[in-house]
């Protein structure tokens, strides 16, 4: 007998471990006959999880009444299951064009702002959205048709931070045959039919081409590459790591080097086969996936993304490294990379707001969402110093030390953060104080010199101050003992 729906729900989020007992979890609702479904299977399955809900819904301001009318359903529905229903909009044309982002990615970067400042501020353990194995298949496709490589096939994931997925291994017909069963209408977003957008003509063209002319089983044929592209990715990413540390160096201009020799062969022990990598084939360089990847961690370290980096960008870095003359440069999106002798260095070119008055130093810089496990490396040439921030879990590192000097609760911040120098009438309550504290007097009861203190690094979220260096974190950002996930900030070689 086939599983049921609900029986599948709950393998999927045991298997993932995406929720417990007693946990409080919101539901990112659009009105769609995806998250329609999500919302009525989690409704009827609260008793069996043991968790309690309540409905989020984002208005994105883009469609006019329609939009209207889709707020107004998903809180009719949520009424008549009896759970709390929360909303907000923003204008994402508008944030769109002021940031540059095109509308889909804005969109989606405001609707996860918002379901962050709701955990934050309801104390929501977790926020359940609702894509399907079909999402993925789409997804994968989409990174395919891109130019991915291995890490791209990977495609969603079923728990990313604050993000869970339980509908992930279900698809998007058997859930609308639910909801027929159940007599639940739901609403069409007319846009999702808009052939003009990538999105839109593989889920409307490309897939069910794929199914009818080639293979019936593509969408699970997808998901299954996905699901052996994520687990060969924890190999990589520890590996990747590795090799970063031992192999680059922090330039005194906030950049990165590295020696074309040790990009061109990272592994040791293959180093006489890797020497000639600029005389051998791709296919019969044995470390070629290396090097790639370390290209695409040093531009991650010193951008805070790739997603702007493709794969002829690391092809034309390989290239430099391969065939090029000292003093020879590319450009990256928001990167230079020259060739210096026998090394590459790696500098932005647009790293942030800089100036220098007399009042002293000032600097700020943006920092964008990060997503475990990266690790971003933030470098400050206008103090010569360097911050890494860094995703753990909380629950294998929760010392007093690590807490009071450089950790914070990863899923109370709101992105992007700034850091920034020390500015006039900065104040935050450090942990476990009672009352707040002006960061001067702190300081100056750490005997920081006069000198020192206007260029003194801090931490923003959402203009809130949450660290300062050598100072406990702010006390509502600390971690506690239900904390998932900590984000550790430290000083780190410039």
């Amino acid at each position: 007998m086939k599983p049921t729906l609900r029986a599948r729900i709950i393998e999927t989020v045991e298997r993932h471990s995406m929720v417990e007992p007693g946990n409080f979890i919101g539901i990112g609702v659009s009105g769609g006959s995806d998250s329609i479904a999500l919302l009525r299977l989690l409704a009827e399955m609260r008793p069996q999880l043991g968790i309690s809900l309540v409905v989020l819904h984002f208005h994105h301001q883009l469609r006019g009444a329609e939009a209207d009318k889709d707020e107004a359903f998903v809180a009719a529905i949520s009424n008549q299951l009896g759970l709390e229903f929360v909303s907000d909009r923003a204008d994402v044309s508008a944030e769109a064009a002021r940031n540059g982002w095109n509308l889909e990615d804005a969109a989606r970067r405001l609707r996860y702002q918002f379901f962050a400042s709701l955990a934050d501020s309801r104390k929501l353990h977790r926020v359940a959205v609702a894509h399907t194995a079909d999402d993925q298949a789409e997804t994968v496709l989409a990174h395919l048709l891109r130019g991915t490589g291995p890490a791209g096939l990977a495609g969603i994931y079923p728990v990313a931070g604050l993000i869970i997925r339980p509908l992930f291994d279900l698809r998007r017909m058997e859930l609308r045959d639910y909801l027929n069963q159940l007599q639940q209408p739901w609403r069409e977003d007319l846009t999702n039919q808009d052939t003009t957008r990538t999105r839109a003509r593989i889920r409307h063209d490309l897939l069910p081409l794929l199914q009818r002319d080639f293979e019936p089983a593509a969408v699970p044929r997808l998901t299954r590459l996905a699901d052996f592209a994520r687990e060969e990715e924890v190999f990589w990413k520890a590996f990747e790591q590795e090799r970063f540390a031992a192999l680059v160096s922090r330039e005194s201009s906030g950049g990165i080097s590295i020696a074309v020799a040790d990009l061109l062969s990272p592994i040791p022990a293959l180093a006489s086969k890797g020497r000639d990598a600029g005389s051998q084939s791709e296919s019969a360089n044995p470390v070629l996936a290396l090097t790639r990847r370390l290209v695409r961690r040093i531009y991650l370290d010193l951008h805070g993304s790739v997603q702007q980096l493709t794969a002829q960008h690391v092809a034309n870095v390989l290239h430099s490294a391969m065939k090029s003359q000292s003093g020879s440069r590319i450009e990256l999106p928001g990167m230079l990379v020259e060739r210096v002798f026998d090394r590459l260095v790696f500098s932005r070119t647009s790293a942030g707001k800089r100036t220098l008055g007399s009042a002293g130093t000032h600097f700020e810089y943006s920092i964008a969402l990060l997503e475990s496990p990266n690790t971003v490396y933030i470098a400050v040439p206008e103090i010569s110093r360097g911050f890494s921030l860094k995703i753990v879990d909380w629950s294998s590192g929760s010392s007093e030390t690590i807490r009071e000097q450089g950790t914070l609760d990863f899923d109370k911040l709101r992105w992007p953060l700034i850091l920034r120098n020390w500015r006039p009438g900065d104040s935050y309550r450090p942990y476990r104080r009672r009352r707040v504290r002006k960061l001067k007097r702190l300081l100056l009861e750490s005997r920081v010199p006069v000198r020192d203190r206007e260029s003194w690094p801090v931490l923003t979220s959402a203009g809130s101050l949450v660290w300062a260096l050598g100072c406990p974190v702010a006390d509502e950002f600390a971690p506690r003992s239900g904390t998932r996930a900590g984000l550790v900030i430290a000083e780190g070689k410039f």
